[in-house]
């Protein structure tokens, strides 16, 4: 009889909890508790805010002028990112290509001419002008010529076996401006 009196109590407990409401009366939302929130420090507007006269920072020194330091300063000492070895080089002569699979050739149903043109019309290459690389990933069916700046030696293979034809495009040498 004791037990049945303590899942009771624990059954009622539950259902005469009062039950926070908020002012639009949706109960599925939940109140935002006393304190969560606060307001944005107004710093420097006088006395009586908490936060007037040096607005928290102290009297007087580096520190307490608006622009102090430079990002990553450490007064004077030689600062991380200058401490640290630096790693590798940039190569100022590589050439980006852009990549071109035969696969995606032939889910485009491209045959007969292919210039880069027609390879940007169908959405293939980001820009005309610059390098296109065919490389050898799937299977070609259709006969095609293709013209771009570069061809991997089994896209090559593939097309050449297929009946197609592969063109080279010619660099367009940048004249240098005589100062």
């Amino acid at each position: 009889m004791a037990q049945t009196e303590k899942i009771e109590q624990g059954r009622g407990f539950g259902k005469k909890r009062a039950k926070k409401s908020t002012s639009l009366g949706n109960k599925n939302l939940i109140p935002i508790p006393k304190g969560a929130k606060t307001s944005k420090k107004r710093v420097g507007q006088g006395p009586g805010s908490g936060l007037g006269k040096t607005s928290a920072r102290g009297s007087k020194g580096q520190r307490a002028r608006a622009a102090s330091m430079k990002r990553g300063f450490e007064g004077g000492q030689m600062p991380l990112h200058k401490r640290l070895p630096k790693r590798g080089f940039t190569n100022i002569f590589k050439e980006e290509f852009q990549p071109v699979n035969l696969l995606a050739l032939t889910k485009a149903g491209l045959s007969g001419e292919v210039t880069p043109s027609v390879l940007k019309a169908k959405n293939l290459i980001k820009s005309e002008t610059d390098l296109i690389k065919v490389l050898g990933t799937g299977e070609i069916t259709a006969s095609i010529t293709i013209t771009a700046d570069g061809f991997s030696e089994s896209a090559k293979a593939k097309i050449e076996k297929a009946g197609g034809k592969v063109v080279i495009r010619e660099k367009k040498k940048e004249e240098k401006k005589k100062a």
